[in-house]
Parts: structure tokens; sequence; C-alpha cells
């Protein structure tokens, strides 16, 4: 008989955590790694549903996890975010597939996410596929800071249930987690030794925008649409700006040594 694993991320702000391990009890594992930052009310919070918690110094989501996926004895897990929660219909699809004989080694899942209270419909937040559900021993995660992925050692199939993403309800919870976010983007590319241009400053964004309020039809989500498409198109030039200071910051290293 298949088993499985759901491997939690618990921040220290975590109201959402209670809908997401609600969702996903009939897992025969809830492993929980705890932000060693976070307080003791959070803690106390996460064993309300899992005695399986371990406290964890923070680096980044892919460091975490790729130190919490050799600790997973089931031969599934599913990963899942403190802010995301598992529909009925996709725990029912979840539990089929990893009980058939010829499962694929890892599953990308359907997402549909809330911004600022709202669910998004358009702007390409609508056909967002993460690889979510795997076999313990087929994945790791790419060594990157921000949006790394798991690599599957197998086969990948897609599953069309759908899981939700309460993300950002406040200004100041994106731009929190935008100043993190761009910053270690510009940090991942300064690394792979990319360089931004006028290009990359003034077109990307411009294309961003572009692409998820026209071509994505955006503006079918209304206000919510536009301030979202107009918020990653700020992202996208803030992330080109912080990799081109660093590239000043290197030359001019250079110039004072």
């Amino acid at each position: 008989m298949s088993t499985i694993t759901v491997l939690t991320l618990v921040p220290d702000d975590c109201d959402r955590l209670p809908k997401c391990l609600e969702s996903v009890r009939w897992a025969d594992d809830l492993f929980c790694v705890v932000d060693a930052r976070a307080s003791e009310g959070t803690l106390a919070l996460v064993r309300q549903f899992t005695d399986h918690a371990v406290v964890h110094e923070y680096v980044n989501a892919a460091a975490q996890r790729n130190w919490a996926l050799p600790k997973i004895k089931t031969e599934w897990t599913l990963v899942l975010d403190a802010d995301e929660w598992v529909s009925e219909p996709l725990a029912a699809c979840i539990k089929k597939t990893i009980a058939e004989a010829g499962s694929s080694d890892g599953y990308d899942i359907l997402r549909h996410s809330y911004f600022l209270g709202k669910l998004i419909r358009h702007c390409g937040w609508h056909r967002d596929y993460n690889l979510r559900l795997f076999r313990t021993e087929k994945g790791r995660y790419l060594d990157k800071r921000v949006h790394s992925k798991v690599v599957i050692d197998g086969k990948v199939a897609k599953i069309n249930e759908v899981m939700y993403h309460d993300t950002y309800r406040t200004f100041d919870e994106f731009f929190n987690t935008f100043q993190r976010f761009t910053t270690w983007g510009a940090q991942d590319a300064f690394e792979q030794g990319k360089r931004a241009g006028m290009h990359d400053i003034l077109l990307r964004p411009i294309q961003r925008f572009l692409k998820m309020y026209l071509w994505r039809l955006g503006f079918l989500d209304g206000y919510h649409g536009a301030v979202l498409c107009g918020l990653s198109s700020f992202s996208v030039f803030t992330k080109y700006a912080k990799l081109w200071q660093l590239r000043c910051e290197k030359k001019n290293s250079v110039k004072n040594d």
C-alpha cells in the first residue's frame, strides 16, 4: 500500500496554516519544518495537527526542503506551502493516483490563487501548474534562492484537480515578499553570470505587463487584475535593477583593489 507525507514549511506568521493542514489530515504523515525564528505559539499551533514538527534554520525554501526530504520515510511526498490547501477532488485524485501501479514519478498540480482576497481567473494564474507530488526518492530541488523547482528522476504527468493558494492579502504582505524575492532573484542571476541590459530594465517589465494584462486577459479580473499585473511588472523591473546594481558594485570593487 502506497504511503504519503505532506511536507510543509512553516514561517512565523502562519494564520493560514490551520486550513492548509486540515485539508490533508488524510495523509499518512504531516511533516512540518518550522522556521527557527518562529514563536512558541506557532510551534504550539503546528502540534495541534501533528507531532512530526522540527525546528530548523531557514535559508531559503529549496534548501529547507532538500534538508527535509531525506528524512521522509513514505514512498510519496506532497509539498504544500502554509498558505495553500488541497481541494476535496484533488485529495481524492491524489489517493487514487498513488495507489495505481502505473503511476508516474512526479505530478504537476493545477493551482488557483487569490490576490487581495479575490480569486484570480486570468493573468496566467488560471493555468499555474506546480510539481508538488512525487516519489520521495525521485525528487530534489534545484539550488536556487527563489522559485526553485523540484527535479524528478523519471516520468512527470499532470493533475488537473485544483489546489488553492491564498497569496498576498495586503500590500504589506506583497512588499515584504517582494523585497526578498527580487534580491534573491538578482543574486541567483548574478551568480550565473547574467547581466542587466537596457532591454531587461526597460522592456522586460512592459512585456510582462502586456503578457499578463492583454494576452492572458488580466483585464477581465478588473481592478485586481490591473494591480496584480502592474506589481508583477514592477517586480521584474526591480529584479533587473538590483542585478545591475550588483554588477556596478563588482566593477567598483575591482577598481578599488
